[in-house]
């Protein structure tokens, strides 16, 4: 294969292969609202009754019920959800066990609190927080533990309860990208202290913006309510100093609405990812994502991870390569937390976590796919693939 430019070594990929798999580029992520859910929001703008109210209340409601929690607290975005799962359960000072591998805001709203976050290193497989590192990393200082089910895969539930009721730990689990998702036949929100979700445009579900905190505990729920709406115990009573973190009924009949479609676009998610798993285990170099024992996917991202030992080519030439047969990628993430300007002073080297950076890449997954969509990306992973191999 000649070097040169990322372009130019995709262009000469699909000219030697003839014409590209798909003439129509197959995109990572679709967004859209369907009829039902623009009538929702429509019927809430006419009403002129705006902020959160009713709507939001049946939203909440829902969501516990389909996510295995007593109680679900609706907010303005899955950052202010962490802000609200973090503030009652750890102090300023405090160590917090975090993964590396993982987006920014699980770990920088550790920060914004004054807590200290200590980076863990990631399974290899799973692409989750490894347990058996976070546990070498506890000190008297740590607190808690806040772990990613990430791209959609639930973490090591059973591991992370573990090391939590060994060390006396508060758990706060990300589920931003896991609606869905369950563990050993339970919804996610049945675990830990607190559950936090996102619903911005480009996840599983969304409200336009929006996030959820769901729980057990019935005062860190009282707490919770509380702090997203200005410290208020009653209307016009502020017992301690909170935000302004509501969410609108506009946003609540949205997700109200699109909550009675997620089951059955999850599994569409589902479906395709059995298709891709099959066809990625024909391909020498590439590896589908493991799911963790006991946990069921809710396929957010279809992470796939290149052995760099089998193929000739960088990650982001393999990318290349697949635009140019019209299939687009995505790379969740370019570089672990532990490299990210903002945590410079934590200093940990944690090779799992930058390996991962330079192998992993995501393919479509959305349950807008068609069969032959899915066959498309297939077939364009085992012609770049076979083209690079070492």
């Amino acid at each position: 294969m000649p070097r040169g430019t990322l372009e130019d070594r995709a262009a000469t990929l699909a000219l030697n292969g003839g014409a590209p798999v798909s003439e129509t580029p197959v995109s990572v992520i679709s967004v859209a609202l369907d009829e039902a859910d623009i009538n929702a929001a429509v019927e809430v703008l006419r009403s002129g009754m705006l902020a959160q109210g009713k709507r939001v209340a049946a939203f909440e409601e829902r969501f516990a019920a389909m996510t295995g929690a007593r109680h679900a607290i609706a907010c303005a975005n899955g950052t202010c959800a962490l802000q609200l799962a973090y503030e009652p359960l750890f102090e300023p000072g405090d160590e917090v066990l975090v993964p590396a591998w993982g987006y920014v805001a699980t770990a920088s709203m550790i920060v914004a609190r004054g807590g200290v976050p200590v980076f863990c290193e990631a399974c290899p497989v799973t692409y989750n927080i490894n347990p058996a590192d976070a546990a070498r990393r506890v000190t008297n200082r740590t607190t808690a533990i806040a772990a990613t089910h990430l791209y959609g895969n639930p973490v090591d539930v059973s591991a992370i309860e573990g090391l939590a009721v060994e060390h006396g730990l508060h758990v706060i689990y990300d589920a931003a990208q896991a609606h869905l998702a369950t563990y050993n036949g339970s919804g996610l929100g049945a675990y830990g202290d607190a559950v936090t979700y996102s619903f911005y445009p480009t996840k599983n579900m969304t409200t336009g913006e929006g996030g959820m905190v769901t729980t057990n505990d019935d005062e860190l729920a009282k707490k919770i309510r509380m702090l997203r709406s200005h410290g208020e115990s009653q209307k016009y009573v502020h017992d301690i100093v909170g935000y302004n973190f509501r969410m609108t009924d506009v946003e609540g009949a949205i997700g109200d609405s699109q909550l009675r479609r997620l089951p059955g676009l999850t599994e569409r998610r589902r479906d395709n990812a059995r298709s891709l798993d099959a066809m990625i285990a024909g391909i020498d170099g590439l590896h589908a994502p493991a799911v963790t024992e006991g946990g069921v996917h809710a396929y957010h991202l279809y992470a796939v991870r290149m052995d760099q030992d089998a193929l000739t080519c960088t990650r982001d030439e393999l990318c290349a390569a697949l635009k140019a047969e019209g299939i687009m990628t995505a790379i969740h993430y370019p570089r672990p937390l532990t490299r990210q300007p903002l945590f410079a002073s934590y200093k940990t080297d944690l090779p799992i976590s930058d390996r991962l950076a330079e192998t992993l890449f995501c393919i479509p997954i959305h349950p807008n796919l068609s069969e032959k969509d899915v066959q498309s990306i297939g077939e364009a992973l085992k012609k770049v693939a076979d083209a690079y191999r070492a």
